[in-house]
């Protein structure tokens, strides 16, 4: 498995992978807001902002992020690959890419959403810590923040 930067010939496998975890993520329930995930991704893709984990021709795990507003935007990974450390391994790939001394934050579900239960730990054991309650796609989110110390200090 290689931790890349993903590229325009990853969008097939790519989208195979978001359409095996799509009911879990709000916006992507028509066949237009995957269209449109599919154009947002192309146009990450072309800002070496899309991270992925590729095996021969698959993509086992996804990220989207944003350099310049230091947002983690999307994180997926295929279901049959789970609770092998590549979600850690996208994040941290990620964290190079990203301007140092800035905080990175990241929604996901609230509390108590059993949706949310393993994405709330992961990012906890990432260092995240729970910030501001907000919503996104009608639903109700939780912004995440990973606090990062400026360059040169620890």
């Amino acid at each position: 498995m290689e931790i890349r930067l993903a590229n325009a010939q990853d969008i097939d496998a790519w989208m195979a992978l978001v359409e095996q975890v799509r009911e879990v993520f709000p916006g992507l329930e028509t066949s237009e807001a995957m269209a449109q995930h599919r154009d947002t991704v192309l146009n990450v893709i072309k800002n070496s902002s899309a991270v992925c984990a590729a095996e021969r021709e698959r993509i086992l795990g996804a990220l989207l992020f944003s350099k310049e507003n230091s947002v983690l935007c999307f994180l997926a990974v295929d279901p049959a690959c789970r609770r092998q450390h590549i979600a850690q391994k996208l994040v941290s790939f990620m964290l190079t890419q990203m301007e140092e001394g800035k905080d990175i934050t990241v929604t996901t579900y609230r509390e108590g959403d059993p949706n949310g239960t393993a994405a709330r730990a992961f990012y906890r054991h990432l260092g995240f810590s729970e910030g501001r309650l907000t919503e996104e796609f009608g639903c109700p989110v939780q912004e995440f923040v990973l606090k990062r110390p400026a360059a040169g200090q620890i």
